[in-house]
């Protein structure tokens, strides 16, 4: 991993080291951690850790299924002190245009490079469901402003007077949607809105995600990272199929997980054959291991798959403004 240092001055940033992987075309490899619900970022930290060297950057989630949790800013920030690339997560239901800004510029002030843009779950399936949702921007329009800002502008078209951000933006896909229009629409206008990478959701389907490289991904050129999900038993499998919209954990599946003598051993191995079969179709995939993070290095060594690159020395690089 790149040994990160927050910028000393405008211009100054570490180059991502997602980001020269992602464009070299080499094998990706991201892990998802979720902030703390609390004030003590240990946790998070230590199940980060446990993935330096393994991971080319671990996802920091924000708010996900509207659950109130630390600053998915603040977190991502936590984890560069500690030598640890973040893909910073930035869902539209929390901020309006102002804000969403805002926390971009500082994001690249801190050194933060790599983003994931979302539209973010709605507010009655989380923990605040009084709350009210914003949704000034989705998932599409908050790709855009991140290119305006990459080139300079604000979301009004003004031009920003103390620097352009120089952010590598991603954006999430479902290879699994019901509609196959939808997902290819969809597709198309987060990449012309300016995604440079994508991360799936959860992926059991491995003959849709071969159908969806096959006719609508490969020719746009940008990484494509599935999701894996370790299971833990058949109990958190069905849950799963029950209350995650889209997904269907084949039957196949959980009987293995069912008639196993210890069933998250078991959930580590289908994981591992699930890596390598999107090793075969795609240019990485992104982990999920919700609370057992530490399970990630040994699903991907029984997969086969080799630690990234070794630390290097920080490299420095002036961004001049990019035009949109």
């Amino acid at each position: 991993m790149t040994n990160f240092r927050f910028a000393q001055s405008y211009g100054q940033a570490p180059l991502s080291a997602f980001r020269t992987a992602a464009e070299a075309g080499e094998f990706l490899i991201t892990a998802e951690v979720a902030p703390p619900k609390g004030a003590d970022p240990s946790h998070m930290l230590a199940m980060a850790t446990m993935l330096k060297g393994r991971v080319h950057s671990v996802n920091i989630t924000d708010g996900s299924r509207a659950v109130m949790r630390m600053s998915s800013l603040v977190s991502a920030a936590l984890l560069l002190q500690q030598n640890i690339e973040p893909v910073y997560q930035v869902a539209c239901r929390d901020r309006n245009c102002i804000a969403l800004q805002a926390d971009l510029m500082g994001a690249h002030a801190l050194g933060i490079r790599n983003v994931l843009a979302l539209t973010g779950d709605p507010v009655k399936a989380g923990d605040h469901p009084t709350a009210r949702g914003v949704f000034e921007l989705e998932s599409v329009r908050l790709l855009t402003m991140i290119r305006k800002l990459n080139g300079g502008l604000d979301w009004n078209d003004q031009p920003l007077t103390d620097g352009a951000t120089d952010l590598f933006s991603g954006a999430a896909v479902d290879p699994q949607c019901g509609s196959w229009s939808g997902l290819q629409k969809r597709f198309e206008r987060k990449l012309e809105a300016g995604a440079q990478f994508f991360q799936s959701q959860l992926i059991t389907d491995f003959d849709r995600l071969d159908k969806f490289m096959t006719e609508i991904a490969n020719g746009a050129g940008k990484p494509i990272l599935a999701g894996i999900f370790l299971l833990k038993s058949a109990k958190n499998a069905r849950f799963i199929n029950r209350a995650v919209p889209g997904v269907n954990i084949p039957e196949s599946i959980i009987e293995r997980l069912e008639c196993a003598s210890d069933p998250l051993l078991e959930g580590v191995a289908i994981a591992a054959e699930q890596v390598l079969l999107a090793k075969d179709l795609c240019q990485g995939v992104h982990m999920m291991a919700v609370k057992r993070e530490d399970l990630i290095p040994q699903v991907l060594d029984l997969a086969g798959i080799a630690p990234v690159g070794k630390p290097r020395e920080v490299e420095t690089a002036h961004h001049n403004s990019v035009s949109v």
